[in-house]
């Protein structure tokens, strides 16, 4: 058959050989470094066999410049294995990576890329690079909120007093995540039978993309006008980039300013992620951060328990020191009257031995002068016991009046700085916390002002 072309035509097979050999000719064995973004990941577990895409976009307009076919299996599986062990990242879609591949082309399904090996360090450390250039610019844009001292950053969150007791919080978590539900499972059967109540503010936490929507949750929390006492972030475990999202610029400097102390319980095991580090208080796991609720509550419980155990002493104390007193003023009594009557004894043998050689007119006249002084003897103990007692019972009430309770009940209070009462205002220092025990709350505050008293603005 002729072609009016005058040449004899190929096959598709025959030109696809030709590409095949001509490949295979300048490439041979040959691999090659490549840095490229995944796409259109798919695993099949059963063959171990891993088909992606590998493309290349603009940095400036996202154009594509570039996309082939790519594949991994045997050796090259066993890489992405070990790649998703030490990095604590999937091998998915949306990750950029430093890989070894070779050229192949088949007949069928045409060009594509082998995976031979991945380069671990290329993508921690693409990772790490971006984490410090977000803390950096946290620390530049936002120095009344951010401060970095040393390897630690201070944020306006840190410095929020939490409550002496945490009853009321609020929780942004993910509805399915099994770390909110570790969270709930621990405060609810707590062992001390503690009462929390929790607010859920639900969104996804996984993916940079939820960032405004994350961020909208925590603006809900401040427009709620409720007074929470904490507010708790909840994640379950996962890859390091699937803890990207709290790394995020705007979910950091939300948190370093929210207005209520901020708890994370993110569920990762290596590395804090910024959340963490603008956070009042970091756990590893929602569990962790139930306990630490708990802990704290318990910890004001222990300090009430020691407060009061120390008034019962001290008035015991006081008491026992009050009956002792009364003791030595029966004895002084006791001795007292024994002198008195010893002393009259003696007198009524001297007027017996003088009454004994007169008449019966003096008898009596004596007689009568000792009953006189007899009843004179009973009267005056019995008088001087009852005012001992009164002076006692002034005691008595002077110490009830006196006692911690009784003062706090009348309006004073009693003033702690490094957990020591103090009625010393040079150890009381502007800009230093304080804690104020009134009759039935403490109160931790921070001096803004001192300045001298001379009693003439005191008005009941």
């Amino acid at each position: 058959m002729k072609f009016s072309s005058g040449l004899q035509p190929l096959r598709l097979s025959q030109l696809t050989g030709i590409v095949a050999d001509t490949l295979a000719q300048a490439l041979g064995e040959r691999t090659f470094w490549i840095i490229a973004d995944v796409t259109s990941h798919t695993f099949k577990p059963d063959k171990n066999y891993h088909h992606f895409e590998l493309v290349e976009k603009d940095p400036d307009s996202n154009q594509l410049l570039a996309k082939i076919q790519a594949k991994a299996w045997g050796r090259g599986s066993l890489s992405i294995i070990q790649f998703e062990q030490l990095t604590g990242q999937r091998f998915t879609d949306h990750i950029n990576v430093l890989i070894n591949v070779s050229v192949n082309y088949h007949p069928v399904y045409g060009l594509q890329l082998n995976l031979h090996d991945i380069d671990i360090n290329f993508t921690l450390g693409a990772l790490e690079q971006q984490r410090l250039a977000t803390l950096e610019r946290l620390v530049a844009e936002n120095p009344e909120s951010i401060a970095r001292v040393g390897d630690h950053f201070v944020t306006k969150n840190k410095k929020l007093p939490l409550p002496a007791v945490i009853q009321n919080i609020a929780v942004v978590s993910s509805s399915t995540s099994a770390g909110w539900q570790d969270f709930q499972h621990t405060l609810q059967n707590n062992p001390y039978g503690y009462r929390i109540q929790t607010a859920e503010y639900f969104t996804a936490v996984q993916g940079d993309s939820n960032a405004e929507a994350f961020v909208d949750r925590l603006i809900d929390i401040f427009d709620s006008q409720i007074a929470y006492d904490a507010v708790v972030i909840i994640r379950g475990g996962g890859g390091q980039t699937d803890f990207l999202i709290f790394d995020n610029y705007r979910i950091a400097r939300a948190i370093a300013r929210f207005p209520i102390p901020v708890i994370t319980g993110i569920g990762h095991q290596k590395n804090q992620t910024i959340a963490d580090l603008m956070a009042h208080t970091a756990t590893k796991t929602p569990t962790r951060a139930a306990e630490l609720i708990i802990d704290h509550n318990r910890a004001f419980e222990e300090r009430i328990g020691s407060f009061q155990k120390s008034i019962i002493i001290k008035s015991q104390q006081a008491f026992s020191a009050a009956q002792q007193g009364l003791a030595r003023i029966n004895q002084v009594i006791v001795n007292q009257s024994r002198s008195t009557l010893l002393h009259k004894s003696r007198e009524l043998l001297t007027v017996a031995a003088a009454v004994s050689g007169k008449p019966k007119v003096l008898v009596y006249n004596r007689l009568n002068d000792l009953q006189q002084i007899a009843s004179n003897l009973g009267t005056f103990s019995t008088m001087y016991c009852k005012n001992q007692r009164g002076y006692l019972g002034h005691f008595v009430s002077m110490i009830k009046v006196l006692s911690p309770e009784n003062t706090l009940k009348r309006g004073f209070a009693i003033i702690k700085s490094n957990h020591q009462i103090t009625s010393d205002p040079d150890q009381l220092l502007v800009g230093k916390e304080v804690e104020i025990i009134l009759r039935d709350k403490s109160i931790i505050s921070t001096i803004k002002k001192k300045t001298d008293y001379h009693g003439d603005e005191f008005n009941l």
